[in-house]
């Protein structure tokens, strides 16, 4: 018996990505926030009672679940590399020259040596639609059919009441965040699609998605 293959995307519970907004195929609907860290170790004791009042506050704050996803991935240091070999080429004293060369071995060792570990910290809020049974009752089956042009009328009003309603939600999460001293940036379409693209190819080194 042949064994049939299923597309990669069959697996992947996302429909599409559109004006920001994650659409998973249930109808459903994700934003995505990337936010800086906090280097708790060095701040004073009530500097830290501070921040964690916070955050509890904010937690206690949320009536929707959201989720808190970390990336860690082997720093690329190829791009950084490439600016001194480019540096190099361009030094007009030996001695310079000889020191920025010594400077890529260094680097070049070191990182080979040492698991040099970067991370990324997002947090995901979701919207989940209310389903209305009237639309889905027996008095709909004696309604005129509609048609596609209308459906789709119906379907981006839906989806542009829905992202209003996530991104409330958006803000809430926003502003709780930075009251705890945590820098934020929402992911739009290309940011969403280039995490996206490296988290199913992991072996693939894309620039880091930068804060503003």
């Amino acid at each position: 018996m042949a064994t049939i293959s299923k597309a990669t995307q069959e697996f992947v519970p996302i429909k599409e990505i559109r004006d920001g907004v994650i659409v998973l195929k249930d109808g459903s609907l994700r934003s995505i926030i990337m936010t800086s860290s906090l280097n708790f170790a060095l701040k004073s004791q009530d500097e830290q009672t501070s921040i964690i009042f916070q955050f509890q506050n904010f937690l206690n704050s949320l009536n929707f679940s959201i989720q808190i996803f970390i990336e860690s991935r082997k720093l690329n240091i190829r791009p950084y590399i490439a600016l001194l070999e480019q540096t190099e080429k361009e030094q007009t004293i030996d001695l310079m020259k000889i020191q920025t060369h010594e400077y890529i071995e260094f680097i070049k060792n070191f990182t080979d040596n040492s698991n040099i570990m970067s991370k990324s910290f997002f947090v995901v809020i979701p919207f989940t639609p209310a389903i209305l049974q009237a639309k889905k009752g027996f008095g709909n089956f004696m309604k005129k059919k509609r048609t596609e042009g209308e459906m789709a009328e119906e379907a981006g009003h839906d989806f542009e009441e829905h992202r209003t309603q996530l991104e409330q939600r958006v803000d809430v999460v926003e502003q709780g965040l930075v009251r705890c001293g945590i820098r934020i940036v929402q992911l739009g379409t290309e940011e969403l699609i280039e995490l996206f693209y490296k988290i199913f190819n992991p072996g693939d080194t894309e620039k880091p998605i930068a804060l503003s």
